[in-house]
């Protein structure tokens, strides 16, 4: 070998070993397109998934659904229970390179709760005062005891945002947002993707080991699983049960799932604006009918083939708050047709509006045929997620079918939901002795008392149904072999911490 070839191949092995080692890039295909990135105003199940990567919370919920520590490291409360101390975690910073301190989370609470377009305010109606006791101590002061304000403050209401971006975006916040989780805002591209990049001053970065994470809402199961096979996607959320034998028999995939703590619903509207003025808001005995005319087993089994399970209540027959009084009813086509008698109908029109995902569409072309039986003449009106969500806020429906993710504490799956001024009550559904019995849940930490109170609440609830419940799901993953280190949880959320992409 020449000097000259010596030389060449050793300059072309020294800049080899100059080479920075390549990215761990991970791209994650959603069911859904998020809505809008700011945790005081957004509502969809993906957006939250999106959130574990931005936003810390004060607390977190444990694959055990316990609450564990994450920007708070620690609490207490006051015999009396009217007064929550926490004890921020030190060197903590937002994105834009400021401080996380006490100021920034009473910022963040006061804004939750005073921000025209906040969706947080039921969920810390509680909150009297919210105030710094220390550089890195928060005290909460409370109208009445709440035993769900640690849960509460695990999601949403507990994500602290940069207040300088949140000055100066305002409501537009979600355009840009600012917070301190384990990675950062890049771009975002509506219906197409939503890009973030590791933050390298992240308090718990040493366990972090994704690079960049890429975020690509693909409502159809089957392309979603198409492009996890073809390598194009490293992981997906909400595989379809009838594609989890693929993943399984397939030597470069792999397989999670658990069953979730939420439920899948159709929302009836019964006081939301012009459109529910139509005989489904208007007569709860057609609402009944309705939930009767549905075969809920027999709907798990060929939809979900057998990996969820009918329901008639925002918890699953297998929670400590079901009430055991009312079953989940099996099918009655009579029963159905004898209430719309009642009613005064033989056949009734109903429009309801779906997300564009087909495990949703056959879910629901299969209760439009099982319906019809007894009377009811279905249309589906498709349309994407977040159009949905924001077609159940404006009142633009007449029934809606949507899915709630669940929630560690009981009181996350029902209050914002069916209290009068609840911040997901899109039905606008209102009875004051609902309010009243579900406040008094919130403010015992007696969980008798408790059971007693939303057991009280299903049963106007179930006679009055403004919510048709049909079941709860399973959360179902598929990715590819190399990825390491993911924790399947109830809750559904994909949590980035520990992860690693190999190969």
């Amino acid at each position: 070998m020449n000097r000259l070839l010596k030389m060449t191949t050793a300059l072309a092995f020294g800049a080899l070993m100059a080479l920075p080692a390549a990215a761990a890039e991970l791209k994650i295909g959603l069911q859904d397109d998020a809505d809008v990135l700011d945790p005081a105003q957004s509502r969809s199940f993906v957006g939250r998934i999106v959130y574990t990567a931005l936003c810390d919370k004060l607390v977190d919920v444990s694959p055990d659904l316990k609450i564990v520590p994450q920007l708070a490291t620690e609490w207490a409360w006051s015999e009396d229970g009217k007064v929550l101390t926490m004890k921020l975690r030190e060197g903590v910073k937002f994105h834009d390179e400021t401080p996380l301190d006490a100021a920034a989370v009473v910022a963040t609470i006061e804004r939750n709760l005073t921000l025209p377009e906040s969706r947080r305010k039921s969920e810390l109606s509680s909150v009297a005062k919210v105030e710094a006791a220390g550089p890195l101590e928060v005290k909460f002061t409370l109208k009445q005891p709440d035993a769900t304000l640690l849960a509460q403050l695990s999601d949403r209401a507990g994500m602290i945002v940069s207040p300088k971006a949140a000055k100066e975006l305002g409501a537009n916040f979600g355009s840009k947002p600012v917070c301190a989780g384990p990675f950062k805002f890049v771009e975002r591209v509506p219906q197409d993707r939503i890009v973030l990049e590791k933050f390298q001053d992240y308090w718990n970065k040493d366990n972090i080991f994704i690079d960049k994470v890429t975020y690509l809402p693909i409502p159809d199961s089957t392309v979603r699983l198409a492009n996890l096979q073809s390598g194009d996607l490293d992981f997906i959320d909400r595989l379809a049960p009838t594609d989890a034998a693929a993943v399984k028999g397939d030597p470069k995939l792999k397989y999670e799932a658990v069953v979730n703590i939420g439920n899948m619903s159709i929302y009836v509207n019964v006081g939301n604006g012009a459109r529910a003025d139509n005989p489904m808001g208007k007569d709860k005995r057609l609402r009944q009918a309705f939930s009767l005319a549905i075969d809920r087993e027999a709907l798990m089994q060929i939809v979900f083939e057998g990996t969820a399970v009918g329901g008639n209540q925002p918890f699953p027959p297998s929670s400590m708050w079901f009430d055991k009084t009312f079953p989940v009813p099996a099918r009655d086509v009579e029963k159905a047709k004898a209430l719309m008698k009642e009613a005064g109908y033989d056949r009734v029109p109903v429009e309801i509006q779906i997300p564009n995902n087909p495990v949703i569409q056959q879910t629901m072309q299969i209760i439009q045929s099982m319906v019809a039986e007894a009377g009811f003449d279905v249309s589906l009106k498709s349309t994407e997620f977040a159009t949905l969500l924001e077609e159940q806020t404006r009142g633009n429906y007449q029934l809606s079918r949507s899915d709630w993710s669940g929630r560690v504490d009981p009181d996350g799956n029902i209050h914002q939901f069916v209290t009068c001024k609840g911040g997901l009550n899109d039905t606008k559904y209102c009875n004051p002795e609902v309010d009243k019995l579900l406040n008094e849940a919130r403010a015992s930490t007696d969980e008798a008392v408790r059971k007693q109170k939303y057991d009280a609440a299903a049963a106007i609830l179930n006679d009055e149904v403004p919510m048709i419940y049909i079941g709860h799901q399973s959360w179902i993953w598929g990715m590819k072999k190399g990825i390491t280190g993911f924790v399947p949880s109830p809750d559904g959320m994909i949590r980035l911490t520990g992860m690693k992409k190999e190969g």
